[in-house]
This record gives C-alpha cells, structure tokens and sequence, in this order.
C-alpha cells in the first residue's frame, strides 16, 4: 500500500499512463496546465509540485489552457494530451467553453476543477453556488452536457475506478472528448492508503477495428456501382494516419477526394485526385463535383452544415457510404454504415472494389476544374492593395510555412478563406478549430500545436477581434520559450459577420470597432494600438505595409528564436474567391428589406433531406 492524498494519487496515476498504437507507445498526458486558486492548490498544486514525471505548464486564462490541451491532442492525432486544473468558482467555470470545443471536435482533454467541501462543515464556501434543490450540486455540473465522461469523487474510495472511467474514454476513438473530475477541496487533501497496482505503468492500447464483413460487401457493392463518386474526407483521416491508404484508394479508383476542414491535408496541395476544401467554405472544383455527384463517400467526418452547405450541396438522390469509427457519425444522412478505422477501413474497401475504377473522362473532368479553381487562387494569393487583401496575407504565409509549418486558426472570416485558399503540404500542416470555431483559440492553440509538435513551424493567423479576446498565452509561450510566428491582422472588427450581417439585413450592427458616433460605432476610428500591446507581453514585432514587406517579415520570423508577431493591416471588404455554395442562417421574415428574406427562402428550396435508405 502507498499513502498519498488524493491529489499526489491522481498526479501519479496519471503519470504512468501510456497509450500504444501500431507497436509505438508513448505518454499519454504530456503535462498538465493548471492555474491555483484555493480550491486546488493545497491538492492538486501541492502534488504536482513534487512531481518529476508530470510537467507542470502556468497558463494565463483558464478558458486558454484546455484550447492548448485540446490542440495538443490534435496534434499527437489524439494519442496524447494534457491535463488541465483550476480551482472551484470562475477558474472552473472558465473551462466549460474550452471543455465544449474539446467534444464537438473529438478531442481528448481531461479537466480537474476544484469542486466546494465534501464534508460540508463550513457551507456556504467562497465561490459556492447554493442551488436550492441540492447541497451536491456546484457550479461544475455545468461541465456534464459538454464531457464525454463526468464524476465528482467525493471518497478516496471512489477515486481508483474514476480514474480508469476516465482514461478508458479519453483513448478511445469512438468515445472521446471532454473528460471532467471534479475534486472536492478538502477531499484533494485527504490522505488514503492506495494499492501499490495503482500507480504501475499502464498502457491503454487504441484500437483499429475492422469493418464487419457483411457491410464491407455492401459498401463495396454501392461502390463499385457508382460512375461519379467523391470522396469527403474528414478528421479520422487525420487522426488514424490514414493518408497513404486513402492515397491508394483514390489512385487505385480514380475517385477525386475532397476535403472538410479537421481533414484538410489528407492529400497534399498538387495532387491529381486533390480538389481541396468542400461545402460552404470550399472550392468550386470540390463543390461542382459534390453536386453532381452520385455517390458520397465519407471517410472520418461528421457532415458539418459547412461540409454539406446547410444540406444543400448534394443531390437529393445521392446516395453516401459513411466510414467512421463511431456508428453515431456513421449513420448520418442515412448514408450505409461502415463502422471501422479509417485506415483499416480504406484498406480494405480499396481490396474489396478491386477492377473498378471511375471512367477517364469522370477524372478528366476532376482536373478540369481543378485547374480553374487553382488559377483563381493564383490571382488572389497575387492581389495588392493597401490595406491589404486577406488572401494575398494567406498567400504570402502559405508560402513561408513551406513543407514543415503548421497554420493555426478558428473563427472569423480566415477560416474559411484558408479552408478555400491554403496549400496543405500533407496531413498535420492545417490546424482550424472549426467545429466550435471558438474566438481566442488561435494563440492557445498555436501553443498547444508546438508543445506537441517542436520540430515543426506553427504560424497562427488571428483577427483583431479574437486577439482582443484572448492573447495572453503569449505570455505563456515567451516565458515557456516556445517560438511561435503570430500573423495578426487588423480590420478593425468582425469581417466575416460584418458580410454576414450585411446578407441577412442587419446593417453590420456591432461588427466595426469605433467609436460612438450617431447612434452607431462610427464615430472614427478607435486608438488601439494592438502591435503595441504583442510588444508589452514580450514579443517581437514586426510591421510590414506592403505584401513583399511581409514577405521579409516572414522570413525574418521563421528565422527567429523566440515568438515573433507580425502585424498588418486587411481590408475587410475585399473577399476572396467565391466557393459558390449556400449556409443556412435564418433572415427576418418582417424587415426593411423584403428581398433578402426571399433570397433566403428560395436558397432553402435546395435543401435535401438525404433520407432514402442506401440501395
């Protein structure tokens, strides 16, 4: 037996847990962020402390530290993360955003909030929420509609089965996500003898389940009866390391592979079967072939309303073949189930379709379009202007990323200009949060990326809005002496809801940074100097004003040891190339302008409910 707290038993514990995939191990939690308050630096604060096999990381805001924990994960293709701490109250709370970005992504992080006394001798506790109905309910339980998996340990005793709940969730692929313990402050304190079998080295081996072999025949029968199929590749591409098998299967088939944004990077930039981006964000290659297409072929996603257009992309007789590890995802849009790893999967429907391939002239087609569409990338990536345009920033930065850089982004209207515009290398080089598309995630999540991947170049591209949301884990990266290259680009708002705004008829209200003018926030411009701000947290700044200026300042970045931000300003009104595709939001039934309400409802007649059973 071994006496510990609670606290030492689960820094430990969490120490000797490995995962092993394809005969690799590795550590399963890289580290653990934390930020003390008093509900956890007596416990958790005061174990870590005395840990040598589980990094302590300072983060600056709470919301911040799970973002980089989920990024890392991402990056690690969910084979590792990062624990995250915080004390009960607002430090907790501050998580329950980053929490949700973790599940609706499919990314393992596991929280340890404070949570308020077990013993309750001294109720009501600082921070504690007094809900009427029960003394056992804090303001944590607002983790558990966004965890995978969620327990408060209120006994030592419970503590050994939680934390294998726990871990078992966290690795696996079909159930992973946002993990949350809440640990009670006086409990975290309370010593317990373990048993020594506790805290042994433990290594969670991840699965790579095959298709069943009566839906693998099925699949390959719909298949290999298709003329025009196109294959959308998703995050499980990325994440199960499929990309050589849906490579082969591609070439093999002659079945042209688009791409959503977790998946973007499944194929490289240049090759012939790669029509990038697809849906409200994509390509006109990728979204010319979707809508005529007769067969859909998932691989990896969750058919987002950006992958599909609001539903509106696809024939209303298309038929799909969904391949994904979860039969949740796989069942969507009624599409014929093939519930398997990626790349066990793929192998095996490449084996199973053998002898049949697209007709040439299906293919010639593919790269017709292709070409179109990369020639409008090249005029854009090509454009001047002062301020200058956001595509050609993107250009000029997919250019310095080279082979080896990862680009790093989540909300606003870069995410889906660099889902259209950017020239992945290979999987891993594109990192868009864009299942939650969460402001603020953009410098935790460039942390995150590097902290798992060092020997790669992590360039971030963040607006001004979300930048003024959340930079302080620049801070975090200096004193941590992480390097990263932050693109910040100043149009003076929100872009992509001021375009929004304009199309549904709510005049760009709150979307323009200002002054208070007539009424409005158009009183002149506000003197908010942001690269200023970069330079107080300690990095270097650059301020380029013409594209080749930034150029160089790219160049002089990348060459550089320590975090640099690279300042310039975009016109928020010059847009990139269209995808020519539709998303769904609501327009006023009642407003000034009666047009855009029947623009809205005749673009909602394109929408197909996919609901026919697969042949």
């Amino acid at each position: 037996m071994t006496r510990l707290t609670v606290a030492q038993a689960v820094v430990r514990f969490l120490a000797a847990q490995w995962s092993e995939r394809d005969g690799v191990e590795r550590r399963f939690f890289g580290g653990c962020f934390g930020i003390f308050g008093h509900g956890n630096v007596a416990g958790l604060g005061q174990a870590l402390t005395t840990s040598s096999e589980l990094p302590y990381y300072l983060s600056r805001n709470e919301q911040a530290m799970v973002h980089a924990a989920a990024a890392y994960a991402r990056a690690g293709n969910r084979l590792s993360t990062l624990a995250c701490t915080t004390s009960i109250g607002p430090g907790a709370t501050n998580m329950v955003t980053g929490a949700a970005g973790a599940t609706i992504n499919r990314l393992p992080v596991l929280l340890l909030p404070g949570d308020v006394f077990s013993t309750r001798v001294a109720n009501p506790v600082l921070q504690e929420l007094e809900d009427p109905r029960s003394y056992d309910i804090s303001v944590n339980d607002s983790f558990k509609p966004v965890s995978r998996y969620w327990d408060r340990i209120n006994r030592p005793e419970q503590l050994p089965s939680a934390l294998l709940a726990a871990v078992r969730v966290l690795t696996d692929p079909a159930e992973t996500g946002a993990v949350t313990l809440a640990l009670p402050q006086d409990v975290q304190a309370e010593a317990y003898d373990w048993p020594a079998e506790l805290f042994e080295r433990r290594v969670w081996h991840v699965p790579r389940p095959r298709p069943e072999r009566a839906a693998l025949a099925r699949a390959a029968d719909v298949i290999r009866s298709a003329a025009r199929p196109l294959i959308v590749a998703g995050g499980g591409v990325i994440y199960s390391e499929a990309a050589d098998q849906l490579r082969a299967f591609a070439e093999r088939h002659g079945v042209p592979v688009a791409e959503t944004q977790a998946g973007k990077g499944a194929l490289p930039y240049g090759h012939p079967l790669a029509m990038g981006a697809v849906g409200a964000t994509g390509t006109t290659a990728a979204n010319a072939l979707a809508r005529d297409a007769d067969l859909i072929i998932g691989i990896g996603t969750r058919y987002s309303d950006f992958t599909t257009a609001s539903r509106s992309l696809f024939a209303p007789d298309a038929r799909f073949v969904n391949l994904n590890i979860t039969g949740f995802d796989a069942a969507k849009l009624s599409g014929l189930q093939l519930v398997a790893d990626a790349r066990e999967g793929l192998a095996d429907l490449t084996e199973a379709c053998a002898g049949w391939s697209t007709p040439a002239s299906y293919q010639a087609r593919a790269a017709e379009l292709n070409r179109a569409w990369n020639a409008a990338v090249d005029a854009a990536f090509a454009e001047e202007g002062s301020p200058l345009p956001q595509s050609a920033v993107i250009g000029a930065v997919n250019a310095a990323a080279g082979d080896d850089g990862v680009v790093v982004c989540a909300a606003g209207s870069m995410p889906g200009d660099l889902h259209k515009l950017w020239r992945p290398s290979g999987p891993g080089s594109y990192h868009v949060e864009y299942g939650y598309s969460c402001m603020g995630y953009e410098i935790a999540g460039g942390l995150g990326v590097k902290l798992a991947a060092p020997e790669r170049e992590v360039f971030v591209l963040v607006g001004d809005g979300s930048y003024l949301m959340m930079a302080q884990e620049l801070v975090t990266a200096i004193s941590e002496g992480v390097k990263l290259t932050v693109v910040l680009v100043d149009n003076s708002g929100f872009a992509s809801i001021g375009r929004l705004s304009e199309s549904v008829g709510a005049q760009r209200l709150g979307t323009s940074y200002g002054f208070r003018g007539s009424g409005r926030y158009d009183g002149g411009p506000l003197p908010v100097d942001l690269a200023a701000n970069a330079a107080s947290l300690g990095a270097t700044v650059l301020r380029p004003d013409s594209i080749a200026d930034l150029r160089k300042a790219l160049d002089t970045a990348r060459s550089a040891e320590g975090t640099t931000v690279v300042y310039v300003r975009a016109d928020p009104l010059r847009d990139s190339p269209s995808s020519e595709a539709w998303w769904d939001v609501p327009v006023a039934e009642v407003s000034a302008d009666p047009a855009l309400r029947a623009s809205y409802d005749d673009a909602k007649r394109s929408q197909h409910p996919h609901l026919a059973p697969p042949a």
